[in-house]
């Protein structure tokens, strides 16, 4: 029985399933997120995809957005009015009639690729920017990195969103996130910088020695690591 890992975005929607060893025993799915990105819709997405996937015991979900105990507090790239107050867990457990824990997306991301080892900083690029912080393997949760300001009244995720990319062209938006890196070093002075989503391919340029790309199928086995000690 496998575990399955839910990657809520502001433009799709991905589930893979996971064995114990966390190999994926399934390709990633992935379908549009509905518009509006209303709960209701949300949920019944996720279900007909599980739906497909093989027999599986429990479910991860990555939200973007800030979560505590199991419960939305705003979701930026989906609408804050809609997502405010919901009860993630519990709506979903009884939907998928499987236990369910979600947290913010970054974080269980980072649960899938820090080491473990020093001060670990995790950055995804996709529709907007996701962040997750962990000293020696421990989480500090909901970090929202993105919505702090860069640069000119601008946040992070302003100037590196995926809209920009399509506006500016993969060279100028290389290069405003080489900058972001730039500002992150010395703020959190970072043994590693773990970069994923979905833009990091249209990376136009050489990264420093301590920052390494990595892939959603390597992120999502965090999905297991919510699961520790269950």
């Amino acid at each position: 029985m496998s575990t399955v890992a839910v990657d809520i975005g502001g433009s799709s929607i991905k589930v893979l399933a996971l064995n114990d060893q966390g190999a994926p025993v399934t390709e990633t799915l992935s379908q549009p997120t509905p518009v509006p990105a209303a709960p209701v819709e949300v949920f019944a997405l996720i279900r007909d995809m599980a739906d497909t996937l093989p027999p599986h015991r429990r479910v991860s979900v990555g939200f973007p957005g800030i979560v505590k105990n199991g419960v939305a507090q705003n979701a930026p790239n989906l609408g804050d009015e809609l997502w405010r107050g919901v009860e993630l867990n519990e709506r979903l457990t009884h939907l998928l009639q499987r236990p369910v824990r979600a947290v913010n997306d970054a974080d269980l991301q980072g649960l899938g690729v820090v080491r473990g080892k020093g001060v670990e900083l995790v950055v995804t690029l996709g529709t907007g920017m996701g962040a997750a912080l962990f000293t020696e393997g421990v989480l500090v949760p909901n970090l929202e990195l993105g919505h702090h300001p860069l640069r000119d009244g601008h946040t992070y995720e302003d100037l590196v969103r995926d809209s920009e990319l399509k506006r500016l062209g993969p060279v100028e938006w290389t290069a405003r996130v080489v900058n972001a890196i730039e500002q992150l070093e010395p703020i959190f002075n970072y043994d590693t910088l773990h970069l994923g989503g979905g833009n990091v391919r249209h990376i136009q340029a050489e990264l420093p020695e301590n920052v390494r790309i990595f892939s959603l199928t390597e992120a999502l086995r965090g999905a297991l690591k919510l699961w520790d000690g269950a």
